[in-house]
């Protein structure tokens, strides 16, 4: 575990894809992109906003954000989570 507050938590993924590639995730349970509803736009916020604060925190001067969606779109855990990828050389 790398962050927690009361709405989410982030960790290092355990099959990275980047140098950095950590995920956030709401600690409401929401499945997926799909599943979002008027009253999540609080928490979509907040994840996101943790992604920039962690890729601040990690000195990512360049980094991609990716929501996956539904088993075609790659998504394989039925829980809604941000990839923070970045970490690449030029």
């Amino acid at each position: 575990m790398i962050y927690e507050d009361a709405d989410v938590f982030a960790f290092e993924d355990m099959h990275p894809t980047a140098p950095v590639h950590t995920l956030i995730i709401p600690k409401e349970h929401i499945q997926s992109i799909d599943h979002l509803e008027g009253n999540n736009a609080g928490v979509i916020s907040k994840i996101i906003f943790t992604a920039k604060k962690i890729a601040k925190e990690k000195g990512l001067k360049g980094y991609k954000l990716q929501f996956n969606v539904g088993r075609e779109g790659g998504q394989i855990v039925d829980h809604l989570h941000l990839h923070l990828m970045g970490g690449w050389k030029s």
